[in-house]
């Protein structure tokens, strides 16, 4: 592609000049008006980017951002989904919810274990979807106005897009905590539990763009990666005290307090019972005790199931769970609340934490393609 500016359907796609010939692969989610919600159209044009870019002896680096400053993305596009879920009846899989999460998840599987250098540029709103875009990325970075989150027990789904993978990999069992409580991390959270790489000033973007077509791209990748971290660092150190306070790390101690117990129901508890005065920790208590119990318990579930796999095998497993509840019925009507009606009144089946049996779990966890004869994930390639 010349130097210049397509619209390739929701994705903004740019071959940025650098040194020696080589050229910055720069993709831009283009939905401004939706803080860039992650849609199909956005995941194939992505998707496409990044494999044409990784064979491609010239791109040296990849930037991927979203238009405007609002933020990078504020998820999938869940109304899609909704509609997915309300419009199937039968055996066998969605086949629109189907396409969505599996394509969404091969591409955060290729962001993961991408050959060349993947600058993210996790500015403002940061959630869901977007997320799964961002934590793979080899260059995570936050701004002071980041504002990350899983905030999926809203809805009645479960932190999907590798959550399952990356949230347990964080301090103690802060992953645990963020997963059930749907709390929102800063920059400093996110460098805390490892979310995040370096944080700069939001309004160094362009400036950094600049950067990377003089700092001497090689074309090798382990050199680049290197030489991208150093201009970062430089940056990062100009951003330093723009750093805000890190609520995961001032609340570690009773964060491991409260999820300390050797179940759900003791977890939940713990969690809910906060009586301080701390805005965040309010939030969060009241996220947990307000959301699907469903989605706890695939939660917790997940946590378990997950803890001994590898990256490609927790995204085939995702796949299962995030199909199960678009065939039961709180993820409907968890975005039915929040974003249709606008009631934020959900009627969650079942209602109560306690209702929720193994049985009723273990369908979340059932394979849709077991109904089909010959059918297999259509993850099952990822290594």
């Amino acid at each position: 592609m010349a130097d210049g500016t397509a619209n390739v359907e929701a994705v903004l796609l740019r071959e940025l000049p650098a040194r020696d010939g080589l050229k910055i692969g720069h993709a831009t989610l283009n939905g401004e008006k939706s803080i860039n919600s992650l849609t199909l159209d956005m995941v194939r044009a992505l998707d496409r980017a990044l494999l044409r870019w990784a064979t491609d002896p010239a791109i040296a680096c990849v930037v991927l951002d979203g238009a405007g400053e609002k933020g990078f993305c504020a998820g999938g596009d869940v109304r899609f989904l909704r509609d997915a879920a309300l419009n199937h009846s039968g055996p066998g899989p969605n086949p629109q919810a189907e396409a969505f999460f599996s394509e969404e998840y091969r591409l955060d599987h290729r962001i993961h274990t991408y050959p060349k250098p993947i600058l993210g540029w996790g500015t403002g709103i940061v959630m869901g979807g977007g997320l799964g875009l961002f934590a793979g990325a080899s260059h995570r970075v936050v701004t002071e106005t980041s504002r990350i989150a899983m905030p999926e027990i809203t809805i009645g789904l479960f932190p999907d897009v590798g959550g399952s993978w990356f949230l347990p990999r964080m301090p103690g069992r802060a992953g645990l905590f963020l997963a059930l409580t749907a709390a929102a991390m800063n920059a400093a959270d996110a460098l805390h539990v490892g979310l995040a790489d370096f944080m700069v000033k939001a309004s160094d973007r362009g400036s950094i763009l600049e950067r990377l077509s003089t700092i001497g791209l090689s074309g090798d990748a382990a050199a680049d990666r290197a030489t991208v971290s150093t201009m970062l660092t430089a940056f990062a150190q100009l951003a330093e005290p723009a750093r805000p306070a890190s609520k995961l790390r001032e609340h570690a101690a009773l964060i491991e307090q409260m999820t300390a117990g050797g179940s759900l129901a003791a977890v939940r508890s713990a969690i809910t019972a906060y009586s301080g005065d701390d805005p965040w920790l309010q939030r969060a208590a009241k996220s947990l005790a307000a959301g699907s119990p469903t989605s706890a318990a695939l939660v917790w579930e997940l946590a378990r199931r997950a803890r001994h796999r590898g990256l490609a095998e927790v995204f085939r497993l995702e796949l299962i769970v995030a199909l199960g509840c678009c065939a039961h019925p709180d993820f409907p009507e968890g975005v039915r609340a929040l974003l249709i009606d606008k009631d934020n009144r959900p009627q969650w089946s079942p209602a109560a934490p306690e209702a929720v049996t193994a049985e009723w779990l273990e369908q979340h966890f059932t394979p849709p393609w077991s109904a089909l004869a010959n059918e297999v994930s259509p993850l099952a390639d990822l290594k």
